[in-house]
């Protein structure tokens, strides 16, 4: 993971400091009439926050997570949180009068947003001390309408926990803070408190519902609202069972455990079904239930995300593609042509030709550029397993699947490309199952009942022969036509002898720039046996 450049200079600022990595607790800590004092002082701050504390703490209660409000030296002033984890934060002095600023305790993202002046994320062993490494902590800072800093809201739980729309959640918090500090206080009323909580939901980037005890849909966020094509006024009095499919399921867990994680379901909108993941939450009263709240996101725009963050990339584009040779110029070309085609395209050529390369240029130079490039190779997975690699399994498919199942290439790939690298080397029975998908546009998971629609274009690659391969019967003759849409014939570097100079010398400068050493010039006579050599390898 690339270091964020704001942990880099706080880990700095602490090293100069000479912050103390073993430290747990902060080297300043008030108490008494000291801290009495400060309360005071910050009076205004703290009633005005409160209220943003307490409902950004109820938007995440029970999933162990603390919400801490400090002044602008960074003197906590106020926490609340669940009490499991509070436990914990008190055995490290984080109470009221604890100064969280670097100087006293190390990067952590009250003392660093307040260092910064911005808002900052900080999990695990971003933290400078080992006592924090168990937090993921979220913090801004707070200015009055005068733009100085009077303090910081922070957001912390578990490492484990981190998710970036947590951060936002306290930005919009510390926003409606400031705000609401512009307003005489005389006016101060739970409306505006509602107003700005509202825009807080309305900011996150995923769909929220409110559903009452019974089942009828109350509040939506605006996300929400353009998923189901709904006002939240138009909602009143609907089902949640009409929209979320298997409601049913999903309530009765919530019920039972108070939450459910990351169900995958169906929402029903008006512009058709949305695959998505859902999180939700019961909410109980004091005494009786007061219904649930429910947090979903499109699987695609997930998926996109960590194809973004995780996923493998195309790295290669046209230009980046060395050759001077005339036949190798046209087939360049041609595959330029073809790029932006949704058909099919079959790339032929050796090992080691570049035919992955040139896949990545094509998706590079396609309408899907911006989605996920996802490329497996058919001859490097074992038989047994392609099926499940390729489309994914359901939890307890086989002996051995990871808990939860898995998501396959095919899903990965949902509005991107896949490329299936040595097709020829797939078994007859694997090819039945590809052949459907690229017809339909349609798989089941292994071990799974439920049908998945996808859009992906497929790039495939082979060393062999596949009409000899036909003939031979161990190549299916419709799925060859279904592949061989667009063709590709990649040259040996033996048919383009001319382009060996061109790539010693590429290869030659970059393995230099590397190692840091001057850039090697081959003799002549070097170069003349280089020429002459048959290269089995080809270019790779």
């Amino acid at each position: 993971m690339v270091k964020k450049e704001y942990i880099e200079r706080s880990h700095l600022r602490c090293f100069n400091y000479g912050v103390d990595k073993e430290r747990k607790f902060s080297a300043k800590i008030i108490f008494g009439q000291q801290l009495f004092d400060r309360l005071e002082k910050n009076k205004t701050l703290i009633e005005v926050a409160t209220p943003f504390m307490e409902h950004l703490y109820n938007f995440v209660k029970g999933s162990n997570f603390f919400s801490i409000l400090t002044d602008g030296e960074g003197c906590i002033l106020k926490v609340i949180g669940d009490e499991k984890i509070l436990q914990e934060a008190y055995s490290l002095k984080m109470v009221p009068g604890a100064f969280m600023d670097e100087k006293n305790i190390g990067t952590n993202a009250m003392g660093t947003a307040l260092a910064e002046k911005k808002p900052v994320q900080v999990s695990g062993e971003e933290h400078y001390i080992k006592a924090y490494h168990r937090w993921t902590c979220s913090a801004a800072p707070i200015k009055n309408p005068e733009g100085e800093i009077i303090g910081c809201l922070d957001l912390t739980g578990y490492s484990p926990q981190v998710h970036s729309h947590t951060l936002g959640m306290v930005v919009a918090a510390v926003k409606a803070v400031e705000n609401i500090l512009t307003k005489d206080q005389a006016t101060f009323k739970l409306s505006v408190v509602n107003k700005y909580i509202e825009t807080i939901i309305n900011s996150i980037d995923e769909g929220i519902i409110t559903i009452g005890p019974k089942g009828y849909l109350k509040l939506l966020n605006t996300k929400a609202e353009k998923f189901l094509g709904l006002t939240s006024t138009e909602a009143q009095g609907k089902k949640a069972k009409d929209y979320i499919e298997n409601w049913d399921f999903i309530e009765g867990v919530l019920k039972e455990k108070n939450k459910i994680t990351e169900e995958e379901i169906y929402i029903k909108g008006k512009k058709g079904k949305f695959h998505c993941i859902i999180s939700g939450y019961f909410i109980q009263g004091k005494d009786k239930p007061q219904g649930y709240v429910c947090i979903f996101k499109e699987i695609k725009t997930a998926r996109k995300l960590a194809n973004k963050m995780y996923g493998k990339q195309a790295v290669y584009t046209f230009e980046k593609i060395i050759g001077r040779n005339k036949g190798f110029i046209k087939t360049l070309e041609k595959a330029k042509m073809v790029a932006d085609s949704p058909s099919t395209v079959l790339i032929l050529g050796e090992s080691g030709t570049g035919k992955e390369v040139f896949a990545q240029a094509i998706h590079n130079a396609s309408s899907r550029k911006d989605e996920a490039f996802v490329a497996i190779n058919c001859g490097a997975i074992p038989k047994n397993l392609i099926e499940a690699e390729l489309f994914g399994y359901e939890e307890g498919a086989f002996t051995g699947g990871k808990r939860g199942g898995s998501i396959g290439k095919f899903e990965l790939a949902d509005g991107g490309t896949l490329f299936l690298d040595e097709i020829g080397e797939m078994p007859l029975d694997m090819q039945v199952n590809l052949l459907r998908v690229l017809e339909e546009g349609k798989f089941y998971k292994l071990g799974g009942n439920r049908e998945i629609s996808v859009d992906v274009r497929i790039i495939a690659a082979t060393n062999k022969d596949l009409k000899k391969e036909v003939e031979k019967g161990f190549f299916r003759k419709d799925l060859y036509y279904r592949l061989n849409v667009l063709t590709i014939k990649l040259p040996s570097l033996i048919e383009r002898k001319d382009d060996i100079p061109l790539l010693v010398d590429y290869f030659l400068t970059i393995k230099s720039l590397k190692l840091n050493k001057k850039p090697i010039v081959l003799g002549e006579e070097v170069l003349q046996k280089f020429m002459n050599y048959h290269w089995p390898g080809n270019i790779r």
